[in-house]
């Protein structure tokens, strides 16, 4: 346990912060696989729109590294570009 009140503060804030990103990361997973299930050209691009426009965020809040989220957009871009 924390002996210090501003390491009480912290152990606080860093349980809130994950949560959240817990919470952030789920639904980014979830995009994710909205892209990869989709069956025509035109329902993948929206997906893929969606999906890119979240980990932009999520890198920009911290919750991911900006490499991981250009990581995800490379692969799923690559993956709609593949439908036919």
């Amino acid at each position: 346990m924390p002996q210090h009140k501003s390491a009480v503060k912290r152990v606080r804030q860093s349980t809130g912060r994950a949560e959240r990103n817990k919470n952030r990361i789920s639904r980014a997973k979830t995009l994710i696989k909205k892209v990869r299930s989709s069956k025509t050209k035109e329902e993948a691009d929206a997906a893929l729109k969606n999906a890119v426009k979240y980990l932009d965020q999520l890198s920009a809040n911290g919750a991911i590294h900006k490499n991981t989220a250009s990581n995800q957009k490379s692969r799923l871009t690559k993956f709609v570009n593949k439908i036919k």
